[in-house]
């Protein structure tokens, strides 16, 4: 059911609740017998979760159309989103370290010039002779 069909509904629920006490008899007749009409052709109530309603696989369909796996689709890839971001900083933390063990190595086995210890820009200058071997 559409909007549009739960309004009409509503606007017809409405308009016979106001002219309920000026309808003629007959017409109340009709209005409860067509009422009990539809309810015995209404399908039961499905269990909402498990397996009390014995339907089987039904009931786990019914337990996956409830609010837990709305809950679940929104944290399920949020937690992908935390855990995906966390690794990502990891990795960028293990590749400063392996770039300051390079320089600290460069530094301890006195592969470099004097004046490269003096330049304000030491780590361009060791990043550069890197880049050349």
């Amino acid at each position: 059911m559409n909007t549009d069909d739960i309004n009409l509904a509503y606007k017809i629920r409405h308009a016979l609740d106001e002219q309920l006490d000026h309808l003629p008899a007959s017409t109340v007749d009709r209005l409860a017998a067509a009422r009990a009409a539809a309810m015995a052709r209404k399908k039961p109530d499905a269990a909402r979760f498990g397996f009390a309603s014995g339907s089987g696989w039904r009931g786990i369909g019914a337990f996956l159309a409830g609010p837990t796996v709305a809950r679940l689709a929104i944290a399920v890839p949020l937690m992908a989103l935390v855990i995906g971001m966390g690794g990502f900083y990891q990795h960028e933390q293990q590749q400063q370290l392996a770039a300051l063990a390079d320089i600290d190595a460069a530094v301890l086995a006195d592969e470099l010039p004097l004046t490269a210890y003096l330049d304000p820009g030491f780590n361009a200058y060791l990043e550069s002779q890197q880049r050349q071997q």
